[in-house]
């Protein structure tokens, strides 16, 4: 490419110019034409031969080759091909990513375009897939419909995956055991490095079966020291826990931009309610009585897309990460500190940037009007969950008595109307505590206990909702792109499991019912208080659908919603981002819009940050386990009361209550006798005594391990407790035709069940 003086605003600048292209030259688009129809990988040889190109032409076409790189038209594929930038190469590597219902995805090992990586069908050749998680390998691909396909031509070494391990010593040899509690295999250490047995490593796998081994490549030091458990996951699941220094730099930038024209809400009393041990505080509420009735609210969120704008290096690595996630000792931000825990962060007596959604809620609480401004706000004070309900039940001192009058009354009253709201409309009400394990300073364990369910939470979560559902019509009525949180009712297939399982208890469900968030909570309303509810609740959470980012209106079955978009959380999710880039584009609010290419791609970016979700809830979740292993590693022998939390033909898995982590309970050591698999009823049945074990039961058992590298836990029956029986009885249900002795379920309305999760 040539370049050329340009004279601006007095100063030169250098201007790139483009090639003039020979006449016997192919044009650019001629040659991406090419490249894209092209049944096998297109190289400049091939090129050539395509447009009959000889002697100084070939020349020529390098250079012009190069041009469209220099460009970023073209990139480059293995073996010298060419492909289109953002598309995927003719021949290339790909990583399986997910398998599900025989179906395999893959992206390619190796994508530097700033589009997402895109996700491949793979198709085998047989009937049965031989690939698992994390193969590699080497396919031919092919456009199909509005997605590639990809047909395996051989299937890679896997040595470019790295294990995570704990060094083992067994006489004179060392092994390496993988932290995956799902890895049952040991590796043979050929090369140790500086490592020491105990040590917590990263290591290369080779060899092969039935001799495996593996190279040490990194020693990350003691896997049972405070604040290692988080490390493992973040090895384990690859998430990117540093921030490369341009992000940083334009980080430290950004942050010193004058926030500008905008509405000023400094003067209103608007709090911001968060878990004590809150990382960031990106939302805020303010509501008021209207004369005339019901209530002017505000959810003011901050601004982030004020902050972070398209295509820049902060967008590509917030894009790359999809959210942030949350350990007991450490958040991994999708945003650099700067940004997430300081100026984009809303504290009180802080001036910050925010996009303010207004809001008028009927007495009724229903949404009357809203509209979205780009605002600044001074908060009036950070309060956690604990104090606010606290202060709204009469207790004095923890919050200031005049912001009590001013802020808090005003938004329970408002909340109020719309909790009636949110009962007419019905949605899922489950009980899913969220388990919150306590550090002390040295990261130690102090306790792990559920979180404390309050009005308080409800509260907040109710003005996020509504927030939301806001955000979803408005960008709906401007015609504009959203990117909806997703959350489809159950198939049919998960329908008929279901009422195979509810049969078991004698409780009829009919399928040909329109299916309804109130549906379940009817089921659940007939349960009532019976021995049974927790094990028909978990039937009823395992039916639901996976909720999912995309473009499709479908709706939010578990909230009743028809239309739902997350707007509260740009600094942890970067849908919310995206929504917002969408709201300032529609409301013409300034810089920071929505790019129309990242509209045209919604149904990717979707899917990616769908699958980031996941693998930070999965990191999340396996860190949790972890340090309840190491919370009850002490307690080794004793014996605990637990819940069967999953049944399969080889044992049951059992979890402690109050506590969580999974431990498993094999088939072979729960008694004198056979124990068939009832799949219908997720139970394994004694031939002889009809003794039941099913998922959801309580049952005391003893402790026999408890491993804080993997959070894996093992179990035994209480030698000689109960004969092998369960704790809450030997269960007959329809054992071979028989009634349950336990009877049918007791009728009776139990209080209300409810979602234990982040801010919607």
């Amino acid at each position: 490419m040539r370049v050329a003086l340009a004279k601006r605003g007095g100063k030169c600048q250098l201007q790139a110019m483009p090639r003039k292209i020979p006449s016997g030259l192919p044009s650019s688009k001629q040659i991406l034409d090419f490249i894209a129809q092209s049944g096998s990988p297109a190289g400049k040889r091939e090129i050539a031969r395509a447009f009959n190109l000889h002697g100084h032409d070939k020349i020529m076409l390098k250079a012009l080759l190069k041009d469209m790189a220099d460009e970023g038209l073209i990139d480059s594929a293995p073996g010298r091909a060419f492909h289109k930038v953002g598309g995927v190469p003719k021949v290339t590597v790909l990583r399986v990513i997910s398998i599900e219902d025989g179906q395999v995805l893959a992206t390619p090992e190796s994508w530097h375009a700033d589009t997402l990586a895109p996700r491949l069908r793979v198709i085998e050749r047989g009937r049965r897939s031989a690939l698992t998680l994390n193969d590699r390998i080497l396919a031919r691909t092919e456009e199909a419909g509005n997605g590639h396909v990809a047909h395996v031509m051989k299937k890679l070494e896997r040595s470019a995956d790295l294990v995570l391990g704990v060094v083992r010593k067994d006489g004179e040899r060392l092994f390496l055991s993988p932290v995956d509690k799902r890895e049952r295999r040991e590796f043979a250490i050929t090369d140790v490095k500086d490592a020491q047995p105990g040590d917590l490593v990263l290591a290369e796998p080779g060899g092969k079966p039935p001799r495996f081994t593996a190279r040490v490549d990194a020693v990350l030091g003691d896997p049972f020291a405070p604040r290692s458990f988080s490390m493992i996951a973040i090895h384990k699941h690859g998430l990117r826990d540093e921030f490369r220094v341009e992000a940083i730099e334009e980080a430290k930038q950004v942050a010193k931009i004058n926030l500008g024209q905008r509405e000023d809400l400094t003067h209103l009393p608007i709090v911001a309610i968060d878990p004590e041990d809150a990382r960031d505080h990106d939302d805020a509420i303010w509501a008021s009585a209207r004369d005339g009735g019901g209530w002017d609210a505000i959810v003011a969120i901050a601004d982030v897309s004020f902050y972070v704008r398209p295509g820049s290096e902060l967008d590509r690595e917030a894009r790359a990460r999809g959210n942030s996630v949350y350990f007991p000792d450490r958040v991994v931000p999708m945003l650099p500190h700067e940004l997430s825990s300081d100026i984009c962060s809303l504290k009180q007596g802080q001036v910050r940037a925010a996009l303010a959604c207004h809001l008028l809620i009927g007495a009724d609480g229903a949404l009357k009007e809203w509209r979205f401004t780009r605002a600044k706000i001074c908060v009036a004070a950070n309060i956690a969950y604990e104090n606010a309900q606290a202060a709204i039940d009469g207790a004095v001192g923890l919050v200031d008595a005049q912001l009590v009058e001013s802020a808090l009354k005003p938004l329970w009253d408002c909340w109020k109307a719309l909790l009636a709201a949110r009962n007419q409309r019905g949605p899922l009400e489950l009980d899913l505590p969220e388990r919150r394990v306590v550090l002390d300073e040295k990261g130690r364990i102090m306790s792990v206990a559920p979180r404390e369910r309050l009005d308080a939470h409800r509260l907040v979560e109710d003005y996020m909702i509504a927030a939301n559902v806001a955000t979803a019509k408005a960008l709906e009525k401007k015609k504009a792109p959203v990117m909806y949180r997703i959350h489809e009712a159950p198939g049919r297939e998960k329908l008929v499991a279901l009422k195979d399982y509810l049969e078991t208890f004698g409780v009829e469900f009919a399928l040909g019912q329109v299916i309804k968030p109130a549906t379940f909570n009817h089921i659940l309303d007939r349960v009532g208080e019976h021995d049974a509810r927790p094990e028909i609740m978990e039937q009823v959470l395992r039916t639901q659908m996976q909720a999912r980012y995309g473009p499709e209106p479908l709706g939010h079955f578990g909230l009743a919603l028809p239309s739902y978009a997350h707007f509260t959380s740009p600094i942890r999710r970067y849908a919310d981002l995206l929504v917002h880039r969408a709201l300032v584009t529609s409301y013409k609010l300034g810089d920071g819009g929505l790019p129309g290419s990242d509209a045209e791609d919604f149904v990717r970016i979707g899917e990616a940050i769908s699958i980031l979700e996941r693998r930070a809830m999965e990191a999340e979740r396996d860190t949790v386990d972890r340090y309840v292993a190491a919370f009850l590693a002490d307690r080794v022998g004793q014996i605990l009361p637990c819940r069967i939390s999953g049944v399969q033909p080889f044992g049951f898995f059992a979890t402690v209550e109050g506590l969580g982590g999974d431990g498993l309970v094999p088939a072979a050591i729960l008694g004198q006798e056979y124990f068939r698999y009832d799949e219908k009823a997720r139970a394994l049945i004694g031939d002889n005594t009809g003794t039941t074990y099913r998922q959801g039961q309580r049952i005391d058992l003893k402790l026999s391990e408890a491993n804080p590298a993997s959070g894996a836990l093992k179990f035994e029956l209480p030698e000689g407790k109960y004969g092998g029986a369960p704790r809450d009885g030997a269960r007959r249900d329809r054992v071979r035709g028989g009634q349950s002795k336990a009877g049918p379920p007791k009728r009776g309305r139990p209080a209300n069940i409810r979602h234990q999760a982040r801010k919607r």
